[in-house]
């Protein structure tokens, strides 16, 4: 197996040859390029499976012993200073290249029917390659300056990809609020990695660990700088990962094309938080401060994304602030030392969430050839229902992944999510509590989301609710340019207007194959994966583990039934599937069965619905202290540059203008008047000297 390892490099430089090849006809030759649609697509989804292949084979070889290989070059030296670069396989990188490469494929299969009829198809499938290529880069990093090269890829990409339909302000605003939310965090990650650098000497994952532990040990270096250093650090996958308080970036990546939603929530982006959180473990497990940090912060934006969720009626969004949660809840693993769980949530994760934003993304297929292509109209859940009977294959996927992330067994989400769970309450009843609570409120709005969208009657056709929804946009617009800036008479009359003559048909239909075959592929590990990790016998756990740790040979099956500790397992899967079994119930009773009126409920509970609605108001006090804050820090600026800054300069100029132009009349060139100033200065030195 050792040629496989020679050539492992070529996982991430396949897409990257595509991404080129691709790239430089569209500069070079656009027009040509852009005709060649089909050839395009199948040159890009070639090589990203040739790398899946190859994922496959370096995974395969790892499962069955075969040690880390790793292999560097000097990319740079100066005295004893130097820096490799070079890539590693071990059993956490084989892992992932195999979670990428299958989720980027399939997506990227989908993408052919998803964007059949965008302008920049080709284009599009460009950048997905150079995000996948970004993103396996940084995954077979083998040390932490390169996965801030990748890492910084990485976000380049995903500005591209979600600012792809830059003609519409929101997908322009939303591109630039990714980046710049994620400079605060990559800022943060910089500024530790120097320090980590300064304290240890190195990038190395392994080296840093066991290099800051002694240092805190002999006393050479305080915990608590230790733990500031680590802090920082961990701003890089707060952004990336979406965590609070850098989550704002996320629900508005919505904006991008669906096929590239899935893939940021999936395999990409978000999973690169967690996967350097997984890498820097050996520096973050012997600070009990940042272990801690990291576990609350995680669990507060499980329960944070949940809450919000509840109330979006956008079927994007609603998944958006789902990947949020399920987001905290990998994090909280990772606080609470379950290393093994983070990263088994993270996997299982990356299969449901993908299917269920790609049946999102068929969903809006179908309702666009009825509502026409308005993202408003298309997205909105108020105007869907009853899609089962149009949609079997989309819907019965879309309830595969909804039974996975409210983790009902046998499902993936099951074993997973409990993991965690029963990790968290070994650590912290407190933590587990709220996490317990988060998981219930899962349950209700995915189910929430599935009646609302494929059972009852179908309402696409529903004007007065397509007028409505347009009321409601037009009075938000509105509201954002101030008072006085639309009267109540315009507002109305807009939202009457025809919302386009762009739809096609008065009921959806399924998806074409390209779209629903990868549903049906995802819809497999969704089901399955989650037995590879099951508490019995753990493949996944004895397979992934912390480097610090070693584990004890799996039993036989018949051997780890009869010695596992059931009553435990019982307790703790009972009352997880429990509170989810109660979410779906007032699920059922709300929206299937509309036994209980939800808007009656939020009257009753009306600050704690506008809460959730509003998204907590995160958005708008970031808007009034940061974005105004540094509006008004800029104007107060420019007063103090204008008037004080250049009124000494503009007065340091007219006072040597008027000295200037006064001088040039006692320069006449006549010696005489010359002596009779040298005299007159004499004459008055003597009078002043006289005088005192």
């Amino acid at each position: 197996m050792e040629p496989i390892y020679q050539y492992a490099w070529l996982v991430p430089v396949l897409p990257l040859v595509g991404a080129a090849i691709v790239g430089t006809g569209l500069i070079s030759y656009s027009q040509t390029t852009s005709t060649l649609r089909r050839p395009s697509a199948v040159f890009i989804v070639s090589l990203t499976g040739a790398a899946m292949v190859l994922s496959f084979l370096l995974f395969f070889s790892q499962v069955q012993g075969h040690e880390v290989y790793t292999r560097t070059f000097e990319w740079a030296s100066a005295g004893d200073f130097k820096l490799t670069m070079g890539y590693t396989i071990d059993h956490l990188a084989a892992l992932m290249l195999v979670i990428v490469t299958t989720v980027a494929f399939l997506v990227m299969v989908y993408t052919d029917g998803y964007m059949a009829h965008d302008p920049g198809y080709v284009r599009f499938y460009a950048y997905l390659s150079l995000f996948s290529s970004s993103m396996l880069g940084l995954v077979i990093s083998p040390n932490l300056l390169q996965i801030y090269v990748f890492w910084e890829l990485v976000g380049m990409c995903s500005y591209l990809l979600i600012g792809f339909w830059y003609g519409r302000d929101g997908a322009a605003d939303a591109c630039q609020k990714a980046f710049i939310t994620n400079r605060v965090g990559d800022f943060g990650l910089l500024l530790g990695m120097l320090a980590l650098f300064w304290a240890t000497g190195s990038f190395e994952f392994d080296v840093m660990g066991e290099r800051l532990t002694a240092l805190v040990e002999n006393g050479s270096l305080t915990a608590g700088v230790a733990t500031i250093f680590a802090v920082l650090i961990f701003l890089g996958p707060m952004a990336k990962s979406a965590q609070f308080p850098l989550h704002v970036w996320l629900p508005d990546a919505m904006e991008g094309p669906t096929p590239i939603s899935a893939l940021i929530h999936a395999a990409t982006m978000v999973a690169a938080g967690i996967f350097l959180v997984a890498r820097m473990f050996p520096v973050f497990e012997d600070l009990p401060t940042v272990m801690t940090a990291i576990a609350w912060v995680g669990c507060f934006t499980a329960f944070m994304g949940a809450s919000i969720a509840i109330t979006q009626n956008d079927i994007k969004k609603g998944l958006a602030y789902s990947t949020m949660s399920q987001l905290g809840y990998m994090m909280l693993a990772m606080g609470v030392g379950a290393y093994g769980a983070g990263l088994f949530h993270l996997m299982t994760h990356a299969y449901f969430k993908a299917m269920l934003f790609l049946c999102s993304g068929s969903v809006i297929h179908g309702m666009e050839e009825v509502v026409g292509h308005d993202p408003l109209l298309a997205q909105d859940m108020r105007l869907m229902g009853g899609l089962r009977k149009y949609m079997p294959i989309t819907s019965a996927t879309f309830l595969v992944g909804t039974l996975a992330i409210c983790g009902i067994p046998p499902f993936a989400g099951f074993w997973s999510k409990d993991e965690i769970l029963g990790s968290t309450f070994a650590v912290s009843p407190v933590l587990w509590a709220i996490g317990w609570l988060t998981a219930g409120i899962t349950a209700f709005y995915m189910f929430r989301m599935y009646f609302s969208t494929f059972e009852g009657e179908f309402r696409g056709t529903n004007k007065e609710i397509q007028t409505q929804l347009k009321r409601e946009q037009l009075m938000a617009m509105g509201a954002s340019l101030g008072p006085g800036a639309m009267n109540p008479q315009e507002l109305t009359l807009d939202a009457e207007a025809e919302h386009g003559e762009d739809h096609h048909a008065a009921t959806p239909h399924e998806s074409p194959i390209s779209m629903t075959l990868p549903l049906v592929a995802l819809a497999v590990p969704s089901v399955l994966i989650g037995l590879v990790g099951t508490p019995f016998v753990n493949y996944f756990e004895a397979f992934i583990h912390p480097p610090s740790e070693e584990v004890e040979a799996l039993l036989p099956w018949s051997e780890a039934f009869a010695e596992f500790e059931w009553s435990e397992f019982i307790l703790m899967a009972g009352s997880s599937v429990g509170i989810g079994l109660i979410g779906i119930s007032l699920a059922i009773l709300m929206y299937a069965q509309k036994k209980i009126d939800p808007a009656a409920i939020a009257n009753q509970i009306k600050p704690l619905y506008q809460l959730s609605k509003n998204k907590w108001y995160i958005d708008e006090i970031y808007d009034a202290v940061f974005v105004k804050g540094c509006r008004g820090l800029a104007k107060q600026t420019l007063t103090m540059d204008v008037r004080i800054v250049d009124g000494i300069v503009n007065l340091a100029g007219f006072v040597t203008l008027v000295t200037g132009e006064g001088l040039k009349y006692l320069e006449n060139g006549r010696a005489q008047f010359y002596a009779l100033i040298v005299f007159g200065a004499v004459l008055g030195l003597v009078l002043v000297s006289g005088i005192t």
